[in-house]
């Protein structure tokens, strides 16, 4: 080899030394989850003028992205908006499509510094007391960190036979797919409820199964006499008390107090609810509650964790009861969480 010959190699060698070592980026505050909460610390933290980013670890707020395509809000429009930014909607109940063109048009006009698609890997703290931040693209060295993940991640499975089966989904789109077929959801709140009247309405021939004896008391006032009264009627067929026992290629076995019944089937839509990835706040040394809720252990004034300068925000702050914190109620974490790390009070 020449001599010009050897420097291209090293140079090449260099570069690919250079490719596999993760730049490390260093920031007041690293805000993981690019949900409105999310989003609504970053809107503080910029505010105040502090060095943050947000991780989101697939699109900008990527859980309201997977919500079904029809999907309405419970609350009011001005209940779900982020620092006094106007959020206007068409009626009342803001849609998914005004949500997510609301939460862009924020990030975007705010100037968020969000970085999605990068998932958190490993957390640990530096002897420095920096907390070092790696994803699957890059490195981060950080004071502090709020944990903002909500919910919608990981389905609760029902642990059944044939659950894996294609034809199987624990999250629902649009109905369209599911017309002239038949249709199993199982479930009886909000987003079951949504499911077996927009797959009846295109077409399918619906069925409910649902564990307790009626359906949800927190569906939505507005759609349940709509639900209760085609399970009336017969055009939604619905099996109380009961349970899947066994999901096959052609047909699906349910539990019932009669016994087991064995009916056609085509698909499976499992709205059987969602958790936080509460396994992740174990790993990184986050205590739990030692109760079945494992709501997370956190100062109700600062939001701050027994890990130093570590927050979380949103509905992780629930723990396993997802329903007792929502975004209305949440965005008040972002100022606390603020507060605490500035050591005053924030101009609202």
């Amino acid at each position: 080899m020449n001599l010009i010959g050897f420097f291209v190699c090293l140079r090449n060698m260099d570069s690919l030394v250079r490719s596999k070592i993760k730049i490390i980026e260093m920031y007041d505050l690293i805000i993981i989850g690019g949900g409105p909460i999310g989003l609504a610390c970053g809107l503080e933290a910029q505010k105040v003028g502090l060095n943050y980013a947000v991780l989101e670890k697939g699109c900008l707020v990527n859980s309201i992205y997977n919500y079904p395509a029809n999907m309405s809000f419970f609350s009011t429009s001005e209940r779900l908006e982020l620092d006094d930014i106007p959020f206007v909607s068409n009626s009342a109940k803001p849609t998914r499509s005004e949500a997510l063109e609301y939460y862009r048009r924020v990030a975007f006009h705010r100037k968020l510094n969000v970085k999605l698609f990068e998932e958190v890997e490993t957390i640990h703290k530096n002897s420095n007391d920096f907390y070092e931040i790696i994803t699957k693209k890059n490195a981060y060295n950080t004071k502090s960190i709020v944990i903002a993940t909500g919910f919608y991640d990981i389905p609760y499975l029902m642990n059944v036979k044939g659950e894996s089966l294609p034809k199987v989904t624990h999250y629902y789109d649009e109905p369209h797919f599911y017309a002239l077929q038949k249709v199993v959801v199982v479930g009886a709140s909000n987003s079951a409820v949504d499911a077996a009247l927009e797959t009846w309405r295109k077409g399918a021939e619906v069925t409910m199964i649902i564990r307790d004896k009626a359906i949800g008391d927190r569906v939505k006032y507005w759609v349940k006499p709509d639900i209760e009264n085609r399970i009336k009627e017969g055009s939604i067929k619905a099996y109380f008390n009961s349970e899947v026992a066994e999901i096959r290629e052609n047909e699906i076995d349910i539990k019932t107090p009669e016994g087991i019944v064995t009916i056609e089937n085509d698909n499976v839509i499992a709205m059987t609810g969602y958790q936080p990835n509460l396994d992740f706040l174990r790993k990184i040394g986050i205590t739990l509650s030692s109760d079945e809720i494992m709501k997370p252990l956190y100062d109700d004034d600062t939001q701050e964790t027994n890990l130093p300068n570590v927050y979380v925000a949103g509905v992780i702050c629930g723990g396993m009861n997802t329903h007792s914190l929502f975004i209305e109620n949440s965005r008040i974490h972002a100022i606390k969480i603020i507060e605490k790390i500035i050591g005053k009070p924030v101009s609202v």
